[in-house]
């Protein structure tokens, strides 16, 4: 795909590939600049992002936002998307709970996600979380021993980390020793600029 971002966000909106996009408020294209040096990839949009149609703006975003400026990363110079573009979820009464996308939904995406990819040629990727990291680096990979670890990836550097929302998902005295270990992963990142 040789298209422009642009060109890319407006073709994945009327993406129907799986059926993810029926129940969906809206396709979550990718944020963040073309000339981004750093592209950050978590697992799909969350409740909030499906609504607003961005990424990254829910609860885990300002986790995210926090690590960023923490590791001395400008959040202006990344480009922010998920390996699936739909919000995958069950209902509980009214509330939509997350539920995990499966094979077939990361392989529908595959072709938003590998032109912006190529739209974008970040010198560094980050993935965030095992659903995104297992989506480029493959089943077998395991993010409690391989996580904060600069690895070559189809000529980019990649460093896979945890998705931020695990750390809101954590016990609460826990929460600082996750976040220090999470800026830490991204510092790894921050130094291959």
């Amino acid at each position: 795909m040789g298209r422009d971002l642009e060109d890319l966000r407006a073709a994945a909106a009327g993406c129907t590939d799986c059926e993810l996009h029926a129940d969906a408020t809206q396709t979550v294209f990718g944020e963040g600049p073309q000339s981004a040096w750093l592209m950050m990839v978590g697992e799909q949009p969350g409740d909030r992002e499906d609504r607003a149609g961005e990424p990254f703006v829910g609860p885990a975003g300002r986790v995210l936002d926090e690590a960023l400026t923490r590791a001395g990363i400008d959040r202006d110079e990344v480009y922010l998307t998920n390996v699936v573009k739909h919000f995958r979820f069950e209902r509980q009464g009214n509330r939509r709970i997350h539920k995990t996308p499966g094979v077939t939904h990361i392989r529908a995406c595959r072709q938003w996600f590998d032109g912006e990819l190529a739209a974008v040629r970040p010198r560094v990727v980050v993935t965030l979380g095992a659903t995104a990291a297992k989506a480029l680096l493959g089943p077998t990979f395991r993010i409690t021993g391989e996580r904060g670890t600069e690895r070559e990836w189809e000529g980019h550097r990649l460093v896979p980390t945890i998705h931020p929302s695990a750390i809101l998902r954590g016990s609460p005295e826990d929460r600082a020793d996750a976040m220090d270990a999470f800026v830490a992963d991204l510092a790894v990142a921050a130094r291959l600029r």
